[in-house]
């Protein structure tokens, strides 16, 4: 079996998320891995389940997604190959492999991450427009996440503008979401941009999925701007990300009485950079832009490999940060919805949304309908 039908087959082993598969690929060398046994696999903190489902994947799943790989202008990238992207490589949590359908050298290029509200106003549109149109014209791609509302809009624009426009979903790119923008899909692929998912290419929509798919939509760019957002738009999980990963975010003003400007106007207050125009953004990554031009030889960066004579990995569990252990220690095999999380562990809403979702990323819980059980 080869590097790319072995990482397949990972993808499906349970309670590995994307932190602790890239861990994995750092700390040993992977072909070694590949000719683990059993009980080498004990060693590492696997569990019966994880074992057997590593051994007896699902083989469907990884022909499929071979097959997929053979049509014209779709491919797999893996952490191991000189063509993905080099920022996103540098989160913690990079997908171990990412389907792309379209120009994948457009991953690549210095690129800004337009988010904000499905239920935009006026106001909203206008500037997600002029942002879009102002970032294509300056060579810099932009990318969202082919959502209804600002996100959906900032890709048409940059299409109209024969601009590059980068589409990351949360879904596999055969269960383009929403259906009403395949069409928008099928303009970004013919205008050289790309389409982007790190589910299987057949998996359909699942609410999980989307906040999931917003640290790429961040790790693959320079920085996060935020058009119109409320308290509780999943754009300003994307901002948060976008914070973790050492990006910038920026953050559009607006009328103190609109709701969707309270998102935006928090972030300010956070620390974000209020923008006005395109040279508050053109000034804040220039150093970063410059990098990435000026520095091609940061694309030929593979995952650094030791190779070892015993397995090392982590425990059963991940080591976590203490407000992931809080939160944790309050979830078991009975849902428990956000707002009861919070409120256990004194957190607000969004701190406890943002550190889900990143135990989410390490596969040691889940939400299901009612709120988040363990994995």
């Amino acid at each position: 079996m080869t590097h790319l039908t072995k990482l397949l087959a990972l993808l499906q082993v349970p309670q590995l998320g994307a932190q602790r598969i890239g861990r994995l690929l750092s700390e040993v060398d992977f072909g070694e891995f590949c000719q683990y046994d059993k009980t080498a696999l004990k060693q590492m903190g696997w569990n019966e389940r994880q074992i057997q489902r590593w051994f007896n994947p699902e083989h469907k799943w990884i022909d499929q997604a071979l097959q997929w790989a053979e049509q014209d202008q779709q491919q797999i990238l893996t952490l191991f190959d000189e063509d993905y992207p080099f920022l996103l490589k540098q989160i913690s949590t990079a997908p171990p492999v990412l389907f792309v359908r379209g120009n994948v050298e457009s991953l690549s290029l210095p690129q800004i991450a337009i988010v904000g509200s499905r239920d935009y106003s006026h106001y909203g549109e206008h500037w997600a427009g002029h942002f879009s149109a102002e970032l294509v014209k300056h060579q810099l791609a932009v990318t969202s996440g082919l959502a209804i509302g600002i996100d959906g809009f900032c890709h048409q624009r940059a299409v109209n503008e024969n601009g590059i426009t980068i589409a990351v979903l949360g879904s596999g790119l055969d269960q383009v979401y929403p259906a009403r923008h395949k069409k928008l899909a099928e303009q970004i692929v013919d205008t050289s941009g790309a389409l982007v998912s790190e589910f299987f290419p057949s998996q359909p929509p699942i609410a999980e999925n989307f906040p999931r798919r917003n640290r790429i939509i961040s790790g693959l760019s320079l920085g996060t701007l935020v058009i119109e957002a409320t308290v509780n738009s999943g754009s300003l999980i994307t901002a948060r990300y976008a914070l973790e990963q050492g990006r910038e975010v920026f953050a559009l003003p607006n009328a103190v009485q609109n709701p969707y400007s309270e998102g935006c106007h928090k972030l300010i207050k956070e620390g974000a950079l209020l923008v006005e125009n395109i040279d508050d953004i053109l000034e804040a990554i220039v150093w970063q832009r410059q990098s990435v031009h000026i520095q091609p030889s940061l694309f030929d960066t593979k995952p650094k490999q030791a190779v070892k004579s015993e397995p090392k990995f982590a425990k059963n569990l991940p080591e976590l940060t203490a407000c992931q252990q809080q939160l944790f220690e309050q979830i078991s095999l009975e849902p428990i919805s956000i707002d009861d999380l919070a409120k256990a562990t004194d957190m607000a809403v969004e701190t406890a949304l943002i550190e889900l979702l990143n135990l989410e990323l390490l596969g040691v819980v889940k939400q299901v309908s009612g709120g988040y059980v363990i994995t």
